[in-house]
């Protein structure tokens, strides 16, 4: 299954954390298929795509989404950084 068919079936705290664990393993199996290899480059990547995500969702027929947690997002990002 590719990744896209995975994500749109993520709904709950569960599925997230099955895809989060779903990704770390194909980094390890797959490094060489990554574009952003670095953690700089995986957020710069994250980041350039968040500023032109309404291009994203238009050119896919897309709804942009309107109901985003921001600050629930910026959360998870920052405890990467301090949790063990």
């Amino acid at each position: 299954m590719e990744f896209y068919e995975k994500i749109v079936q993520v709904t709950t705290k569960d599925e997230f954390l099955g895809f989060l664990n779903l990704l770390t393993k194909d980094f390890k199996l797959n490094v060489d298929e990554w574009e952003n290899k670095s953690i700089n480059n995986y957020l710069e990547a994250i980041e350039s795509w968040i500023e032109d995500m309404e291009g994203y969702y238009d050119n896919s027929n897309l709804p942009v989404p309107n109901n985003i947690d921001w600050n629930f997002l910026a959360t998870i990002f920052y405890v990467g950084k301090i949790y063990e």
